[in-house]
């Protein structure tokens, strides 16, 4: 069995959760090569050697460009703030290496188009962190509508909100700078929300969107000097797809009571499908197939007839978690390199989420439609 390394940069909540799921997958899924956690970089060397210990792996780094070059490393896993991953990952495809990065992407299209061609160029393998989309749920969802069980799909209403800034007290961090962050709440959370859509549905053909920015300064951690918020609290958009459908895709980060609020409604000509990821193992079904005394939403609870359950658990109802889903992902990287299968979303995938992400702040700017390139 082929030996797969891993060079992962950056310490904090995705890491972690990268960390799990390397343990996980290896439990779960009968991988065709194994996985070796063989280095980790953080800017702070001490927590790089703490982070080493805690999440297993071997060596580590205060420098992710000694990590990128390395010749012990097959993929390097891209955890860092949104601002780093453009130079991570063209470093990394320069030294030959596979990309796993954290969405979005890039801070802007023409980043991720130049992150893209390297890649396809160098001829190495890409994958975005969408998770959401491996949950055997959306994937149930994503069948149903393949399958035509709810007709011809006419409308996405999607949403995720989340309320992690909605206290004004909240101090400023490196979210809420242009610089480093590039948008708000439309590249955090709607980059999610619009892969989702797109997933589901087909792609945005164009769209007319508003941004809002709510709490417009913040204090610095420690002190009493207030910071400008340079991006968006919230958006909303209008979209159309090229199938046809119509839609409205939301995101905020200040929406009070919402801690982890992807949630999406997808109406086709025979039935429509709801499904809400604080409920991640349920996914609610209408079909006009039911007799008018029996019609009504039903809840489907996710079970081992659906993808990629049965590896987690035999029985239906249980539930899985975020982490799982990242196994889930983690399992696709590993045997989308063992046995070259395809990795989706990769960085194409995600080139078209920043792309709408462009075309959102554009629209906004000059209060109008706009067709995405």
């Amino acid at each position: 069995m082929k030996n797969l390394r891993i060079g992962m940069i950056g310490t904090g909540y995705m890491g972690k959760a990268h960390a799990i799921a390397y343990r996980t997958a290896s439990a779960v899924f009968p991988l065709s090569a194994s996985i070796e956690c063989e280095m980790i970089a953080d800017i702070n060397l001490d927590l790089a050697k703490q982070k080493a210990e805690e999440f297993g792996f071997n060596r580590y780094t205060d420098s992710w460009q000694r990590l990128v070059s390395d010749p012990n490393i097959d993929i390097v896993d891209i955890c860092a703030p949104n601002f780093l991953h453009k130079d991570i990952a063209l470093s990394a495809i320069k030294n030959g290496k596979h990309v796993y990065s954290e969405k979005p992407l890039a801070l802007n299209s023409q980043d991720a188009k130049i992150m893209t061609l390297a890649a396809e160029e160098a001829g190495v393998k890409t994958l975005v962190g969408f998770n959401y989309i491996k949950n055997p749920t959306v994937k149930l969802a994503k069948q149903i509508i393949a399958n035509g069980e709810i007709g011809e799909v006419v409308h996405f209403r999607g949403t995720f909100n989340e309320d992690y800034l909605a206290d004004e007290k909240t101090p400023f961090s490196w979210r809420l700078k242009r610089e480093f962050s590039g948008t708000g709440a439309l590249g955090d959370m709607g980059s999610h929300i619009i892969n989702m859509a797109q997933f589901l549905v087909s792609p945005i053909s164009s769209l007319c969107a508003d941004m809002n920015t709510v709490h417009h300064t913040r204090y610095e951690p420690d002190n009493e000097a207030l910071k400008e918020v340079e991006n968006d609290d919230q958006v909303h958009m209008m979209v159309r797809f090229v199938n046809g459908a119509i839609g409205t895709i939301e995101s905020s980060r200040i929406a009070w009571g919402r801690k982890n609020g992807l949630w999406f409604e997808v109406t086709g000509t025979k039935g429509t499908i709801i499904y809400d990821q604080e409920r991640l193992s349920e996914l609610k079904l209408f079909t006009v197939e039911d007799r008018d005394s029996r019609q009504g939403f039903r809840t489907i609870l996710t079970g081992p007839e659906h993808p990629d359950y049965k590896n987690f658990c035999v029985s239906a109802g249980h539930g899985l978690g975020y982490n799982d889903m990242k196994a889930v992902e983690v399992r696709d990287l590993i045997e989308g390199i063992a046995d070259s299968s395809p990795m989706l979303p990769d960085f194409r995938s995600a080139w078209e989420v920043t792309k709408i992400i462009d075309a959102a702040e554009v629209s906004y700017k000059n209060g109008t439609w706009i067709t995405v390139e």
